[in-house]
């Protein structure tokens, strides 16, 4: 373990830091603080999930950007209307973003999800499909070609190791959750790295809280489905792995105490308590996505900089999701309660 790994933990109460101003940014950094204002509210969402039904919940979006026309209100209309929305931001982003290397990191995720469907689709002997997103850096058409001739070399080569690795850890047992894995943690070691190499403290601490809740979330699982495998955590996170480790092996109500000094005791709390009750994981769910926003929303000490660009693009996204879950749920006529536990 190196010296990040032993000591990060301790250097920060409940958020990493988030790096200092960057004066470039006055501009950007103004336009966002802006439509931060125009984001949904708590209580919004609160209004939708209490809704009767999915159109009463449309209606509420009525004078939101989600609007849609009275004639189209369906699940299709629904989608296509919040993949709009999220091509927007994403596209906002990257003309806001002076810095175009974190365009590409950014742009990054849509590759390494394109190549976890590719590489499923093609080890299951399924055909390749063509629902890639186009919104990565590598172009989803070229997908077929790579996989029908094997020849990694034409993807970029954070790809092609990711490509590698995959194959190399399904074939050692055929075990088709190993793909998942391989690929997480490829994905994750580019982030850091590319976080070092951009010398970007909010881009390492949001990297790494992000292995950290991601690697929660597959403890709670490995106990959930008793499960012996405990090589499957990322690497790279302020928690170290012993901790994590142990976790697995101990009961769910030796969690919260043995999380104590980590910032993620009242997360971990909530989510093995709601696990044994409820036999789910809405609320580590729920959990997740509040301490990733609350760490987001922390950028809101920098007066400029490129920190809170991506805060907004992460926080706007999540809000595209949101809607689209309780719009779902609204939709399939899931209990109100499930709703709550989920989203607040």
């Amino acid at each position: 373990m190196n010296n990040e790994q032993r000591t990060a933990v301790l250097d920060f109460y409940t958020y990493p830091p988030v790096g200092t101003d960057d004066w470039r940014y006055v501009y950007q950094s103004a336009q966002v603080r802006v439509l931060e204002l125009q984001m949904l509210t708590r209580a919004a969402f609160l209004d939708m999930a209490n809704a009767e039904n999915f159109l009463a919940a449309v209606d509420l979006l009525s004078a939101t950007e989600y609007a849609m026309p009275h004639s189209e209100k369906s699940s299709v209309e629904m989608e296509n209307n919040l993949l709009l929305r999220r091509a927007a931001v994403r596209e906002l982003f990257a003309d806001l973003i002076l810095d175009k290397p974190i365009v590409k990191l950014f742009k990054t995720r849509d590759d390494f999800a394109n190549l976890r469907l590719a590489v499923r689709r093609t080890l299951t002997d399924k055909p390749i499909g063509t629902d890639y997103s186009a919104d990565g850096n590598f172009p989803p058409e070229q997908f077929e070609q790579v996989f029908a001739e094997e020849n990694y070399t034409e993807f970029p080569d954070y790809m092609a190791e990711a490509a590698d690795r995959a194959v190399l850890a399904y074939y050692r047992n055929k075990d088709i959750r190993q793909i998942d894995n391989a690929i997480d943690s490829a994905q994750a070691e580019y982030n850091l790295k590319q976080a070092r190499r951009l010398n970007s403290i909010f881009l390492l601490s949001l990297f790494r809280t992000q292995i950290d809740l991601t690697n929660i979330r597959t403890m709670l699982r490995l106990k959930f489905t008793e499960s012996e495998q405990r090589n499957v955590f990322l690497k790279g996170g302020f928690i170290e792995l012993e901790r994590l480790e142990r976790g697995a092996e101990l009961g769910y109500e030796a969690l919260a105490p043995l999380f104590f000094v980590t910032p993620y005791y009242h997360l971990v709390e909530a989510g093995a308590a709601y696990l044994t009750s409820d036999k789910s994981f809405l609320r580590i769910e729920q959990q997740y996505e509040e301490h990733l926003t609350g760490f987001l929303k922390s950028t809101v000490q920098i007066t400029a900089g490129p920190q809170p660009i991506i805060a907004y693009l992460l926080l706007k996204e999540n809000e595209i999701r949101t809607v689209r879950l309780i719009l779902t749920a609204k939709k399939n006529n899931l209990d109100t309660k499930l709703i709550l536990d989920r989203i607040s």
